[in-house]
């Protein structure tokens, strides 16, 4: 009972190495989300998607439209409906705790124990947020909450664009500091392999693109849009290695710069598959259900290569989230974290006397932004349930999902406001050389 109702790190004091509570804790709110997400893809496999009409009150086959009754065949996008309220039920979830975490400053506050304990507890609100969430009545829910996903997913992918520039930072000082440490020139070496092979798989794309979302007569929006994501590459390549930049910061590099173009190319794939025009999109036909040959078996399978990648892509960022602190000011202080002191005495007690435990490291001040946190966690839901409907929508007659141009001009500003976000931090020591930017 006190575990469950105790700290996080009651919960795997016995299994873990000696740990930060507030690690412990981001773990476990991430594990919250994982498991929202095994639901939801549970819940669009064929099998048990015809099932869920059997869920009291969840296809009554018909519903309200801007106040007009329309008949609708829940059959067609059960999986969709059950993705969406799933996603409302986490989101619900960590927008709940994002207001209640406000202003917390250390562990002493009141609302900390529940930021870091009470985890059954916590464990059935989300679950009673998702009964409740299924029975939200057919109407303009979809339509209304599709615009929310849109938005947040956008965010979230700038924020996975933050931790990939600070990754790829972070990998090329590791490597080069290793190199210089050890006077070895395999670590150039290395870096340079590495380089080659994201800027060939780039290329290689890219190639892959104007073959199978283009053709040569039409297909005008799919050809714009890959010109000038690959100028932009081309562009920030370029910029990363002037000498200028490189007086200014010496860790940068073409390492970046490659690791950039090559979630640049993927960002621009993912758009072109919600391209909603069946001549330049191969794989909208196997994930729409408009045609006769599909008609009566209606599908709404999200297990195409962009959505892969893009789940794979979502579980590595939310894991960042939760076990990182960077080494760079400038990103600490944009990502709202910092490496505390405070827990330095804990950690040496929990070392000293040979026990395996967690630790409080926010007696003095927290590590992370409580609030900031948790709105990371609800953008992150709100991602993983347009990804795994594919970003697609009922149309109006709520008979069929397509793909909207609204998914592909959201995506494709999403890897441009990217591209402009390394550029500003490429140049920013010039245009600032007052600040510090080390």
């Amino acid at each position: 009972v006190s575990c469950l109702c105790g700290s996080a790190p009651c919960l795997l004091c016995g299994c873990c190495p000696s740990a930060k509570n507030s690690t412990i804790s981001r773990l476990l709110f991430t594990f919250f989300l994982f498991l929202g997400t095994l639901v939801s893809i549970i819940m669009i496999i064929p099998g048990v998607e015809k099932e869920l009409h059997k869920l009291p009150g969840f296809c009554e086959g018909s519903g309200s439209v801007l106040g007009v009754q329309t008949h609708i065949d829940c059959s067609s996008f059960l999986g969709h409906k059950a993705v969406y309220r799933m996603g409302f039920a986490m989101a619900a979830f960590f927008f709940l705790f994002a207001v209640i975490m406000v202003c917390v400053r250390s562990s002493k506050d009141p609302r900390a124990a529940l930021q870091n304990g009470f985890w059954f507890f916590k464990f059935l609100v989300l679950v009673g947020i998702t009964v409740g969430a299924f029975y939200i009545p057919d109407g303009t829910f979809t339509s209304v909450w599709f615009y929310f996903g849109v938005v947040g997913s956008f965010l979230f992918i700038l924020i996975q664009l933050i931790l990939l520039i600070d990754f790829a930072h972070s990998w090329s000082q590791l490597w080069l500091r290793n190199a210089g440490e050890s006077n070895a020139k395999g670590w150039y070496a290395a870096l340079c392999i590495i380089t080659f092979i994201f800027y060939a798989t780039s290329v290689a794309a890219v190639v892959l693109l104007y073959v199978y979302y283009t053709k040569p007569e039409g297909c005008t929006e799919g050809k714009v849009l890959i010109s000038i994501n690959l100028i932009l590459c081309l562009i920030i390549s370029v910029v990363s290695i002037l000498p200028k930049i490189q007086d200014a910061q010496p860790h940068s590099g073409l390492l970046q710069a490659s690791i950039i173009t090559l979630y640049t190319i993927y960002v621009t794939w993912s758009a072109l598959a919600n391209v909603p025009v069946q001549s330049c999109n191969p794989t909208l036909l196997v994930r729409n259900s408009t045609s006769s040959a599909m008609a009566t078996q209606p599908l709404t399978t999200w297990w195409d290569a962009p959505s892969i990648v893009g789940l794979i892509i979502f579980i590595l960022c939310t894991l960042f989230i939760s076990i990182r602190s960077s080494d760079h000011p400038q990103v600490n202080k944009l990502m709202l974290t910092e490496e505390s002191a405070a827990g330095a005495g804990g950690e040496a007690a929990a070392a000293g006397d040979g026990l395996h435990r967690a630790y409080d490291n926010e007696q003095d001040g927290v590590s992370y932004n409580y609030t900031f946190f948790h709105l990371c966690l609800l953008l992150a839901a709100l991602y993983i349930m347009m990804t795994l409907t594919n970003w697609y929508r009922p149309d109006e007659r709520l008979q069929v999902l397509m793909s909207p141009w609204t998914a592909v001009w959201v995506k494709i500003c999403s890897s441009w406001a990217g591209l402009l976000l390394y550029l500003w931090t490429l140049v920013a020591p010039l245009v600032l050389p007052d600040r510090d930017f080390s």
